[in-house]
């Protein structure tokens, strides 16, 4: 039985050359979602040629708290420490989503199809009360975005701690979306080292095989460049190589996936 996947890369627009490699990637249909960082100085100049896609793929918000496009980026540290102790501001937490919302709207001519966050922070605790909130503000009349759901969590990758950590700060999360009404994505895969070292493709096999109808896998390609605030620079290339490869087509028809959008139809991947 053929099992529909939503293939996301994150961090579209944090860099010329990320975004460059998941357009790429785009055209020879081997995504069916990106997320943007709409904080990004580059994010009006790229918009364009991501309008390209629109109604190919989803094109979502990746909530950003720490990647430093501003003075008040801190680290992820910082978010998960204060989140668990419930030291963070809903109002400020509230209105710094509103901007990246009304950034990527300005850019891209609409609200985006879905929000998730850069390091998952959408999903801790106070962030994902201020998340719910804004959404409530700005889709009064239009349905409401889709989430990722990163307690779904279905597959450790090759860092068992790495995912207890991620289930444990982001518990209860799908249960609350659920409860005020959004659509959650219920099987979520994708996370790794992101070290040079790792095996790549061998993780998207097993995410393949373990996954099922209407997951959420996320990536991270991009082209190789020297960009010295991106700490998973190295991994890029190597996602890139292997999405855009035949090895990839082979592992899902092998599978039975085919990418499509969430709640949408399979479409063919692209040999």
């Amino acid at each position: 039985m053929t099992k529909r996947l939503t293939l996301c890369a994150d961090d579209f627009a944090q860099s010329p050359a990320i975004s460059q490699g998941i357009l790429e990637l785009l055209a020879a249909g081997r995504l069916s979602a990106t997320s943007v960082m709409s904080q990004s100085p580059h994010w009006p100049a790229l918009a364009g040629e991501l309008k390209a896609f629109d109604g190919q793929a989803d094109i979502g918000l990746h909530f950003n708290l720490s990647h430093p496009f501003g003075p008040d980026a801190k680290p992820l540290s910082h978010w998960l420490m204060k989140s668990q102790l419930r030291q963070l501001s809903p109002r400020a937490l509230r209105d710094a989503l509103l901007s990246q919302l009304d950034r990527f709207g300005e850019a891209f001519g609409r609200l985006p199809d879905f929000i998730d966050g850069h390091q998952h922070v959408h999903a801790l605790p106070v962030v994902r009360d201020a998340l719910f909130d804004a959404v409530e503000t700005r889709w009064q009349t239009q349905p409401q975005p889709y989430l990722r759901a990163p307690d779904k969590l279905g597959h450790p990758g090759d860092n068992r701690l790495k995912a207890l950590i991620l289930r444990s700060v982001c518990t209860g999360f799908a249960e609350q979306a659920e409860e005020r009404g959004f659509s959650i994505t219920p099987w979520f895969g994708g996370m790794y080292s992101l070290t040079p070292q790792a095996d790549f493709p061998g993780l998207m096999r097993q995410w393949l095989e373990r996954s099922p109808d209407r997951a959420l896998i996320m990536c991270h390609p991009g082209q190789r460049a020297s960009d010295a605030d991106d700490p998973i620079a190295a991994s890029r290339g190597a996602e890139l190589a292997y999405l855009a490869s035949n090895a990839f087509v082979e592992h899902c028809q092998r599978h039975q996936v085919k990418l499509a959008r969430f709640d949408c139809a399979p479409c063919a991947v692209a040999a």
